[in-house]
């Protein structure tokens, strides 16, 4: 398996930037070169502040470059209800009018800076593979759609014209969401925060964060940053910077695979639309297109060595057998990512401190939500309240037992096939 995405190997406007040689000073320094710490250093320019974005490998290099490129603007595994009842009311509207808005944020984002991302704004689809399922997803659509939010119910007949997949009972459509070329679209907003003034740094690995009296000094293997606040955007992929924030979060492998490109005229069938599809089995079932055409499907991964080519092959028999396909295009790439998973399976902004936080666990909606985290994130930059915030915001909640539970999700994936496998002979 290669180390690197697809969408590295195919996309453009690859300029390289500097080392940090040396010492400067900014108002807000993030440590990240993701979507959440591209988006915070856009925005926080906006607001007229200094900044100095600080990335350990390349732009996009960790679970930014390493997903399907699903722009889905909602949460994972909780709908409107579930969280004005975690999080009250006030707080609770707040999180789901930012997950409202942040489909139209990534695609207004592209459209002001003309980003060169093949962004298509068709829609996410998520089918429901019983009529229990589907029950539930009609009431997820209605509690968006009560908000506003362009969802529409879709029957057996619509989700299979729609995705060219017989056999679901039904689904809902998110008209806001849609599909992007993940690395073009995060090379993209560098380029806007770099022309609104921010200072990006490749190749250039924090070592340590230290406290000092006007603020926080980052040091570097060539150089240090003095900045008046941190945000650390390095969300599963934080190493040993702060030990704690790992113990925060579930780790998550997430395999991803591309096809080589499917002759045209399979369209006809398979999403003529060019949406985006994840169902809502435990065992997440996802494909969608390129601009070239191949077929891109995930998974997550059974303990067990040869996990980097058991895996793939894996995914690409089951793309094969869920959309009917005898003779499917081979693997042109797969590759493989770390996603962070909350308890809650909410985002977090955690607080580490006078003027720094860290923001992560976006539980698989990375695209959407941590858009619009680096906005909320320049809003606290800029002075608002952290109480205010959309995001919650609270000190480094320590997930107990860590150590063993942080391969629960990784080890109950079997069991969650078997359940997947029995709702559905349950209800045919």
């Amino acid at each position: 398996m290669n180390d690197i995405s697809l969408w590295h190997a195919v996309a453009r406007n690859r300029r390289h930037r500097p080392i940090l040689d040396g010492a400067l000073d900014a108002d807000l320094a993030i440590v990240g070169g993701g979507f959440s710490g591209l988006s915070a250093a856009l925005h926080a320019t906006q607001k007229g502040l200094s900044v100095a974005l600080l990335e350990a490998q390349i732009l996009a290099w960790g679970a930014t470059g390493r997903n399907a490129g699903f722009v889905v603007p909602n949460f994972a595994k909780k709908d409107p209800a579930d969280i004005v009842a975690q999080l009250g009311a006030e707080r609770g509207e707040r999180l789901i009018n930012l997950a409202c808005g942040s489909g139209d944020l990534v695609f207004d984002l592209v459209r002001r800076h003309a980003i060169d991302c093949a962004a298509d704004r068709s829609g996410w689809i998520q089918p429901a593979p019983t009529a229990q399922a589907f029950a539930k997803v009609q009431a997820r659509a209605r509690q968006w759609a009560a908000r506003g939010c362009p969802a529409v119910i879709l029957d057996r007949d619509e989700v299979t014209a729609l995705t060219g997949v017989k056999g679901y009972a039904g689904g809902w459509m998110d008209r806001s969401g849609g599909v992007i070329n993940p690395v073009e679209y995060a090379r993209g907003l560098a380029d806007a925060a770099e022309a609104q003034g921010a200072r990006i740094f490749e190749n250039t690995r924090v070592r340590k964060i230290a406290r000092e009296a006007d603020g926080y000094r980052l040091a570097t293997e060539c150089g240090s940053a003095r900045a008046g606040k941190v945000f650390v955007a390095a969300n599963a992929y934080g190493g040993d910077l702060f030990p704690q924030l790992a113990r925060t979060y579930f780790p998550l492998r997430i395999f991803q695979l591309a096809t080589k490109p499917l002759p045209a005229w399979f369209r006809g069938r398979l999403l003529p639309g060019n949406q985006c599809v994840s169902d809502t089995r435990r065992n997440l079932f996802t494909f969608r297109f390129d601009a070239e055409n191949r077929l891109i499907s995930g998974g997550m991964h059974v303990f067990g060595p040869g996990s980097e080519q058991r895996v793939p092959r894996a995914i690409h028999r089951r793309l094969a057998e869920k959309l009917d396909l005898p003779d499917i295009s081979p693997i042109e790439y797969a590759w493989s990512g770390m996603a962070a998973v909350a308890p809650d399976f909410l985002p977090h902004l955690v607080d580490l401190g006078p003027g720094m936080i860290a923001g992560f666990a976006c539980n698989g909606r990375g695209i959407a939500m941590t858009t619009a985290m680096g906005g909320v994130v320049a809003s606290w930059a800029a002075g608002a309240d952290p109480d205010s915030l959309s995001i919650p915001y609270a000190r480094p909640g320590v997930i107990p037992f860590h150590a063993v539970l942080r391969h629960a999700p990784n080890a109950l994936l079997p069991l969650s096939m078997l359940r997947d496998h029995l709702d559905e002979d349950k209800a045919s």
